[in-house]
């Protein structure tokens, strides 16, 4: 999207992560504004798993999925079409300007997308534009320096502060979620609830699981290209952090919660 590069990238370490991504886990704070009939736009879906699951909610309105990437709405049909949603489009989308009427939708939805854009309060306004009056824009971003874990192994200290500034020099804001609010108030919403979530990571399978994706990121993914191309780490540093994931996932007390900020803003 302009003015920024995602950092991630589309790795299979990435859409391992973003194929977990349910409307229950990850959209909650939406859930009670849905009904069947509505017509929703989903900004930045990804690889679709919480696209599905709001069609299936909205049936029969349709779902408008939109994604920078052409590649990952492939992957997005496949999930569609493997449920039988037929109430699903798809079109690639620059989220500082939609190619749709004002007016478009009554939900507009954008999961972890703020954090990557270059201008995360123009992309407010325009899904505030193609908003229904009345309709509800729902926002959802994590907060990476609100993230903690135990135990502290040092080397996750070092991850995390590498992962923001890359972040950061990519045109993104990593600590994006304590900013919704001020971000919002500045795209002109003024009926605005905010709220925060978590995502929690403890049991065995989600500690490998978590640990073994960040540490596949951290070594093999356009995160980790552009790291060393930015002149931001090593290969052999980015090969110790990946050690550091791993040695933490084997700890049988360890715990780690990722905090998410989320708006409903009226339109």
């Amino acid at each position: 999207m302009a003015d920024a590069v995602y950092t991630h990238g589309h790795h299979e370490s990435v859409l391992r992560s973003h194929r977990w991504r349910t409307a229950a886990n990850s959209a909650g704070h939406l859930l009670g504004e849905l009904r069947p009939g509505l017509d929703v736009l989903d900004v930045g879906c990804g690889p679709g798993t919480i696209t599905a699951d709001l069609a299936a909610l909205v049936a029969p309105g349709r779902v408008t999925a939109v994604d920078a990437s052409a590649a990952v709405l492939d992957q997005a049909r496949a999930v569609t079409d493997e449920r039988g949603l037929d109430n699903v489009r798809f079109a690639v989308a620059d989220a500082h300007a939609l190619e749709f009427a004002d007016g478009s939708f009554d939900v507009v939805h954008a999961h972890q997308v703020l954090q990557h854009v270059g201008d995360p309060v123009k992309a407010l306004r325009e899904m505030r534009r193609v908003c229904r009056p009345g309709g509800v824009v729902a926002v959802r971003d994590s907060d990476y320096a609100a993230f903690a874990w135990f135990p502290e192994v040092p080397v996750l200290d070092d991850w995390l502060g590498l992962y923001r500034q890359v972040a950061r020099a990519n045109g993104g804001e990593p600590d994006a979620g304590r900013r919704l609010l001020s971000w919002a108030r500045r795209a002109g919403f003024t009926d605005i609830t905010a709220s925060a979530s978590t995502w929690c990571y403890a049991t065995p399978e989600e500690r490998s699981w978590w640990s073994g994706l960040w540490a596949d990121r951290t070594t093999a993914s356009v995160y980790a290209r552009l790291a060393v191309e930015g002149g931001h780490a090593t290969g052999e540093r980015l090969a110790a952090i990946a050690a550091g994931w791993r040695e933490w996932g084997r700890q049988d007390d360890a715990w780690f919660m990722v905090p998410h900020g989320e708006l409903l803003c009226r339109a």
